[in-house]
């Protein structure tokens, strides 16, 4: 393995998992700064419940695209799956601590089903599929977010991907998980907000 590419596709990782898309997006369209307004995050959730669905879609396309981008370019350069899952995994963490934010950032979701429906693209369906009922069902975006999350890094060792893919796959699980804790508390206590669109003027 070639140590040099390792750590140079996980820097890759980490500065393209660094943009900010929710930051800069709402921005540029609605001139506010996400961070002030409900929960504070800069994910799709939080900018659709701030303004709207429209930026919240280009959010959404925009953090998974980050991160398919930098597999894209690591992969012309090897597809050793070592180095590949690394550059993922760098991808993540600059989501969840993005050098452009002081070291802080999303929850890894968008920006984790981008990552695996590039490397674990059927743990990615399984994961989709399964957020988008209990979302429909329950309204609750954070449950629908770690289930899904479970679901599709279990997916990846039944499946039979290549081991750092599954491995990858168990640490954004992780990663997803710790993220949501303070959503799994509220929804333990009955607290959790549920899904509706912004109050905004999403063509503001």
């Amino acid at each position: 393995m070639n140590y040099l590419l390792t750590a140079g596709g996980f820097l890759l990782g980490y500065v393209f998992g660094s943009i900010p898309c929710g930051l800069w997006l709402v921005q540029a369209f609605h001139g506010i700064d996400i961070r002030k307004y409900g929960s504070g995050n800069i994910g799709t959730t939080n900018v659709f419940r701030t303004v709207g669905p429209k930026t919240a879609a280009a959010v959404l396309a925009g953090d998974m695209m980050k991160g398919i981008l930098a597999l894209h370019i690591i992969s012309k350069f090897s597809a050793d799956p070592v180095i590949v899952a690394v550059t993922a995994l760098g991808a993540l963490l600059g989501h969840n601590y993005s050098l452009f934010l002081g070291f802080k950032g999303g929850k890894g979701v968008a920006t984790g089903l981008g990552l695996f429906l590039y490397m674990l693209p059927w743990g990615a369906a399984a994961g989709l599929c399964v957020w988008i009922i209990i979302v429909l069902i329950t309204r609750y975006v954070s449950l629908g977010s770690v289930i899904a999350a479970i679901v599709a890094a279990s997916a990846g060792w039944y499946l039979n991907y290549p081991a750092p893919f599954a491995v990858f796959g168990t640490l954004a699980c992780l990663f997803v998980i710790i993220r949501h804790k303070d959503n799994i508390r509220r929804l333990l206590n009955g607290t959790e907000s549920k899904i509706k669109p912004g109050h905004l003027n999403d063509n503001k």
